[in-house]
């Protein structure tokens, strides 16, 4: 009964709901409603079932009321799954009922020939590159922040964005309550904070605009929920040349993470400084033409943790991951941590109404001794040794009615190295295939 009330929803959306953008001078309202089916055949992931299947679906809903300079926002976010069981892997990345994730009031102004703006109250945030603090479309939730954010412009092309916000921690995170798309509000408070910010330079060198960027994370424990007490400093530089029809485009990036982690969650537990990184780079062309092809190579890499007196795993903090390396869901296997990846993407838009990319990836462990990447498998001993694998990684996006409803299809495969099929904890299967059809109503 609820899959087909969820179908109606999806189908009556596009033709009954332009008439709630109202014709109030300054008022708007928009929403989406995207359903997902996905499922997955040898699981690569540890402590999952072996093939599993799920209904995600997810429904926003934002009102916008802007009056000269000033602009009051909320938005309604919610994020349900279904047909789960204890061996699938449900976190507050799927389901979060009923979340006002953003509700705040904004400013904008000049000083002399500065442009000024800032928000204040709950709100997403997507800085810089996205791969420290961004906000996930492909995952079935995402990322909220409360505080204050300031944004600078010069007429010279400088542009910074400092931040101080309490990350959102989405409650309940009880798998029970999870699997009962039960409604808790999240919290947000100094046990978690985040602050920083990034400063760029448009026509730094020539076409190549420069960035760079600070970022603090601090936790601590709270009563009845122990943390890793993370006390990170994540410094980064970047460079890019933005993308242009009949041109090479560009980009490098780069992190060092410093500062300390506890080396558990037990109460007694030592602490460890922590020197971990993270480095970026790609290159493509773009080609003329109606087809709209671009071809570029990729590499990243991100430090693991290794024996020593230091902690050496990079941690992404709030970065998304589908853009470049893979889908969450059920997938959810690689990410930015003790990973090192070359790859190649081809890519193609012949019009408004369709595009695909189709991507390759070589994987391989940056420390052989700690687990690759989000998988959960490790091999303490070293000896089975480092590659992971051959990922194919695929999506195709079609508006069936143009800016009121998309259809989408993710596709990932993954042909096992020998890391994943030898480490002691490695499920079985030599290829893991993920898929996930989508279709998302907008008004």
């Amino acid at each position: 009964m609820q899959l087909t009330r969820a179908l109606w929803l999806i189908a009556l959306v596009p033709v009954a709901t332009p008439a709630l953008a109202q014709d109030a001078e300054g008022l708007d309202i928009s929403g989406t409603m995207r359903i997902r089916y996905e499922t997955i055949t040898n699981q690569p992931r540890a402590g999952y079932n072996r093939n599993d299947e799920l209904l995600n679906l997810r429904t926003t809903l934002l009102v916008k009321y802007q009056s000269g300079p000033f602009t009051v926002a909320g938005e309604l976010w919610d994020s349900r799954v279904y047909g789960e069981d204890k061996g699938s892997p449900v976190t507050t990345g799927e389901a979060n009922a009923l979340e006002p994730v953003q509700a705040y009031i904004g400013a904008r102004g000049a000083i002399g020939a500065v442009k000024v703006s800032g928000r204040l109250g709950r709100f997403t945030l997507n800085l810089g590159s996205r791969r420290l603090v961004g906000a996930e479309e492909y995952r079935n939730t995402t990322n909220g922040y409360t505080g204050l954010r300031l944004d600078l412009a010069t007429p010279g092309g400088v542009t910074a964005t400092g931040i101080y916000v309490l990350p959102q921690q989405r409650r309940p995170d009880a798998p029970a309550s999870l699997r009962d798309n039960a409604v808790g509000f999240d919290h947000e408070g100094f046990d978690q904070v985040l602050w920083g910010g990034t400063v760029a330079k448009a026509k730094a060198i020539g076409a190549v605009t420069a960035e760079a960027s600070f970022f603090h994370f601090g936790e601590h424990d709270t009563p009845g929920r122990p943390t890793r007490d993370r006390s990170l400093n994540t410094v980064g530089g970047r460079l890019w040349r933005d993308l242009a029809t009949g041109a090479a485009d560009g980009e490098v990036e780069a992190f060092h993470q410093s500062g300390t982690i506890s080396a558990s969650i037990a109460p007694a537990a030592a602490t460890l400084p922590v020197s971990a990184w993270f480095v970026h780079a790609s290159g493509g062309y773009s080609f003329a033409g109606a087809l709209k092809l671009r071809l570029s190579l990729h590499y990243d890499r991100a430090s693991g943790d290794k024996a020593g007196g230091s902690y050496g795993r990079f941690d992404t903090l709030f970065g998304m991951r589908r853009a470049e390396l893979a889908p969450a869901g059920l997938y959810n296997a690689v990410g930015r941590a003790n990973v090192s990846t070359p790859g190649a993407r081809f890519e193609i838009a012949p019009s408004k109404r369709w595009d695909a990319f189709l991507t390759y990836r070589a994987l391989w462990l940056a420390e052989r001794t700690d687990s690759f990447s989000t998988t959960g498998v490790r091999d303490a001993s070293g000896r089975s040794g480092s590659f992971a694998g051959h990922q194919l990684d695929t999506r195709l996006r079609w508006w069936m009615r143009p800016d009121r409803l998309r259809f989408e299809f993710d596709g990932t495969l993954l042909m096992k190295g020998r890391f994943l099929k030898e480490a002691p904890n490695a499920p079985p299967g030599k290829v893991s295939a993920y898929s996930s059809f989508n279709l998302t109503a907008s008004f």
